[in-house]
């Protein structure tokens, strides 16, 4: 039996927990035994513990601290050491490298790390982005392979030098596409939002926090709603940036205009219960929200960033747009909304092209399949 070790920052409602989760739970427990570990305060805590093998430490954090860092570090290794996993998997950026270095130091044979996007991007300031490249270059080095999401995870890696285009694995961040495909919503579930029939609804998923860039969706909702008297705009999530997202909602007008909904369970309603659904992320690796809003039928206006480009195919079953263009990102929601032929037109196309490669049960065999050639290749 091969013994694999999961690491994950924090267990939030997030594309990497997710992934990471749901291989844990459906990976064949006939060949590969499992653990994870993580940090804590997350929203699934609780329920992971009830159903996983979990190890947390409190210093396992997101954000950059050298003394929590290192206390992480040495859990972590310590962890590894008594364990003795035959692989460990690490997804996130954080845990990636302190997850990877941990493991190289605890004599873990076989190391994997998922890219849900690399943790540099153009919007940095130069340092710190050649900083987090550095530590992505150092980390590869004693990496196995490299799962990436997207495609162009590959290319950004070659051009900064990761690794070898040689290391890398193409696997995508499923989702149970049968699922939202086939899904049967509740007819009055707008009424249990407060909306009615005639409301035209604009929806987004996703952590309240920078990456997200939700402030442009919600300047977009001003320039919507000024053409469009029934656009109603929906976020379903919740985080760091609440306070300024409220506030920003505030002084544009848009209290009647927009919902925070919180985190929500029920997303399959809500995108059923959607028109358009819009992403205006600055950086990506797959977001999972976009996948599940195509395979509910949902054209998606998103900006032209990393996995985005390769789900959307511009005017067939959404429209990319360029980060920060809000104004675009306003023009083509009302153009949606104005044309209700095209909007349909393009929902199915969405749907349609959402395809085996996006499901989540063929995301784990592919990893199940990864697992075992590289067990042969580096523990027998």
């Amino acid at each position: 039996m091969i013994k694999i070790c999961f690491i994950i920052t924090k267990l939030e409602l997030g594309g990497a927990q997710k992934v990471a989760l749901y291989t844990s739970e459906n990976i064949n427990k006939k060949e590969f035994d499992d653990f994870l570990v993580t940090g804590k305060g997350g929203i699934l805590d609780a329920a992971t513990v009830e159903k996983f093998k979990v190890y947390q430490s409190a210093s396992f954090v997101r954000e950059i601290s050298l003394l929590k860092d290192l206390k992480a570090l040495w859990y972590i290794y310590s962890i590894l050491k008594m364990e003795k996993p035959d692989i460990v998997h690490t997804h996130s950026s954080k845990a990636g490298i302190l997850g990877r270095i941990a493991a190289k130091l605890a004599g873990v044979k076989v190391i994997v790390h998922t890219v849900h996007g690399y943790s540099f991007n153009e919007t940095q300031n130069p340092l710190k982005k050649y900083l987090y490249v550095y530590l992505e270059k150092f980390c590869s080095l004693f990496s196995n392979r490299l799962i990436v999401v997207a495609r162009e995870d590959i290319q950004k890696g070659i051009k900064y030098k990761i690794a070898k285009e040689s290391k890398f694995e193409l696997i995508r961040a499923g989702i149970d596409t049968g699922y939202y495909k086939n899904y049967v919503p509740d007819k009055s579930f707008r009424k249990s939002l407060g909306l009615n029939k005639d409301a035209k609804i604009i929806m987004t998923i996703g952590p309240f926090k920078p990456q997200k860039n939700l402030k442009d969706f919600i300047r977009a909702a001003k320039i919507v709603c000024k053409a469009n008297s029934s656009a109603v705009f929906l976020i379903a999530g919740d985080g760091e940036q609440r306070k300024d997202l409220e506030m920003l909602i505030s002084e544009l007008g848009l209290r009647d205009k927009i919902m925070l909904l919180g985190w929500r369970n029920d997303i399959a309603e809500l995108l059923y219960a959607s028109d358009i659904f819009v992403l205006t992320s600055l950086w990506e690796g797959l977001p999972r929200a976009g996948v599940e809003a195509m395979c509910c039928g949902k054209p998606v206006v998103a900006n032209a960033v990393d996995g985005l480009k390769e789900l959307i195919l511009e005017g067939k079953n959404g429209f990319q747009i360029k980060p920060h263009d809000y104004k675009d990102t306003a023009n083509k929601i009302i153009f949606l909304l104005k044309n209700e032929n095209v909007r349909i037109e393009m929902g199915i196309a969405a749907k349609e092209s959402i395809g085996q490669e996006y499901d989540i049960y063929y995301m784990v065999k592919q990893q199940e399949e990864l697992y075992k050639q590289l067990f042969i290749s580096f523990c027998q």
